[in-house]
């Protein structure tokens, strides 16, 4: 019986109230029971790489997911308050406690990871230079490389033994506090994947003395596990736009009612310009919930601050961070004060140092140069061609190789037209890319995934027959008949595909002008390869 129990308690929670009926709750269970089953073994040791393979066991399998999709469930009120129960059992309040942190909550469709690097990047120079905040905390998702990425402080990723110092506390209270908050969450249950790194967070920003965290939603606002938060230093909303439309919906305003939800009445909120129908629906919500919502211009400060990359989009971005970071310091620092004619040096420091990895960059090997951006909606990809248009003006004439992938999502094989057009169009004689090559999110062509990038998601029939890269070609042939495309089963071998182009086409001194795309998972595990590297 023990052993049963213990077993019960690595089993993620499941919604009890969003289910149609106690059969399809019960098959779901069974498949997830099954699944864990196979796949979780106690762990003699504690290591960082015992806790990535039981943080696996996390995962929603495929199977789930599609049952839960054919079933109509979606994400609802339940996920939040699974949070407080969960938040509960590991010792924590969802007021008290979390105030200490001084969140600032970030959602959006475009730009809201660059929005938080910035605010972080601007705390940390603050840090530097006047001792406040004491540690700043980043929390984001995806990782690029390694799981811990999305946990930092100070910049900087937690160590793989602070990360397995802390996973395996927070296991360790979930299993010792099972029937904890029964009211909120089913007993001997656990959080899946995501929420699982979300409630680590708290406790290890809450540990280690955070008095400043950054949060980004993982997908939408409303009903994501980082709302639970019930009181922000300030929330901001970026550049809203069509994406996860199962989970949100298959309009821009139906995704802004998801997104507005972050917002927080006795919290000061900030967006930029929107489209039309999305404005009205934050407008809207922020009424509803007594919020003074701010709708920012591009901040007339920035001229002369160097942005990278240097377009209206990102300095929309640098504009959400600005206000952000201005209002945080305004709680934390009681010697700040707002200058509406120029920005304090820290802040340009901030906007101009940032680093943040995956976004419009460029590396450069012997016979081919690298460009690298995690874009991953319709409209980002058109932004990342235009950049990589704009990038190869300057950098010869060598054929132009794209590297796509964009795994379990149907509708992404519609963003490629953008995509091959910007390219096409912006050559005076129509060239668009010479090669096309559509890989999986497989790390390695011999040993498969690295540890941190298993992903239990995706349909593996899929991925093993690469269907989804197959549509992808078939599209794109239609689109260019003159590109040579290619379906190739591994990020390594796909990397290995463009070097060999590179020495075999580029004999003229022009080098081979290489596009990675698509997809945050196929952009970190490409720069795990080309810079041999464990973390960024």
């Amino acid at each position: 019986m023990h052993h049963v129990l213990k077993r019960k308690a690595i089993f993620g929670g499941l919604p009890t109230t969003s289910f149609k009926s106690t059969t399809t709750r019960n098959t779901l269970i069974s498949i997830l029971v099954s699944y864990r089953r196979q796949h979780f073994s106690e762990m003699a040791s504690r290591t960082y790489n015992d806790a990535i393979d039981t943080l696996n066991t996390l995962q929603t399998p495929f199977a789930v997911i599609e049952a839960r999709r054919k079933a109509g469930i979606r994400p609802d009120a339940n996920s939040v308050q699974e949070m407080r129960g969960y938040l509960a059992r590991i010792g924590y309040s969802t007021s008290s406690d979390l105030e200490k942190l001084n969140i600032v909550h970030v959602a959006g469709t475009k730009g809201k990871g660059s929005t938080c690097a910035f605010v972080d990047s601007i705390l940390s120079k603050w840090h530097q230079t006047k001792g406040i905040p004491k540690k700043v905390g980043l929390f984001t998702s995806p990782h690029l490389i390694a799981v811990r990425e999305r946990i930092r402080i100070n910049s900087r990723p937690i160590s793989e033994e602070m990360f397995a110092r802390y996973f395996f506390e927070v296991w360790d209270r979930l299993e010792d506090n099972s029937t904890v908050a029964t009211d909120l969450v089913e007993p001997g249950t656990k959080p899946i994947y995501a929420r699982y790194l979300t409630l680590m967070s708290y406790h290890v920003y809450l540990s280690e003395g955070v008095d400043v965290a950054i949060y980004e939603t993982g997908i939408g606002g409303e009903y994501d596990a980082t709302n639970v938060v019930e009181r922000p230093v300030a929330s901001g909303i970026s550049t809203l736009g069509i994406d996860h439309v199962y989970v949100l919906g298959d309009t821009v305003d139906k995704i802004a009612w998801h997104k507005a939800g972050i917002l927080k009445k006795g919290s000061p909120g900030f967006t930029i310009e929107q489209v039309g129908s999305a404005a009205e629906v934050l407008k809207k919500r922020a009424e509803e919930k007594g919020v003074d919502l701010k709708v920012l211009e591009v901040d007339q400060r920035l001229q002369g601050v160097r942005v990278r990359p240097d377009a209206n989009f990102q300095k929309k971005n640098a504009t959400l961070a600005i206000a952000l970071a201005e209002t945080a310091l305004k709680k934390l620092d009681p010697d700040f004060k707002p200058d509406a004619a120029a920005l304090p040096s820290e802040f340009v420091d901030g906007i101009e140092q940032v680093v943040w990895r995956g976004r419009c960059e460029v590396k450069e090997e012997d016979n081919i140069i690298w460009h690298v951006d995690g874009a991953h909606t319709v409209d980002s990809l058109k932004m990342a061609a235009r950049w990589f248009v704009e990038e190869t003006k300057t950098e010869g004439k060598g054929p132009k190789v794209l590297i796509f992938n964009q795994q379990g999502r149907n509708e992404a094989v519609d963003f490629l037209d953008g995509l091959c057009n910007t390219v096409k169009n912006a050559d005076s004689t129509g060239q668009g890319f010479q090669h096309v090559i559509f890989c999986t999110n497989v790390t390695y062509a011999t040993t498969g995934y690295k540890r941190d990038f298993v992903n239990h998601q995706y349909n593996p029939a899929d991925i093993e027959k690469m269907t989804q890269q197959r549509i992808f070609a078939e599209k794109w042939a239609s689109l260019d008949t003159s590109a040579k495309i290619l379906v190739i089963s591994s990020i390594e071998e796909a990397i290995n595909t463009a070097r060999g182009l590179a020495n075999s086409e580029g004999e003229d001194g022009s080098k081979v002008q290489a596009l990675i795309t698509g997809s945050l998972h196929l952009v970190g595990g490409a720069l795990g390869i080309l810079e041999k590297a464990d973390a960024l």
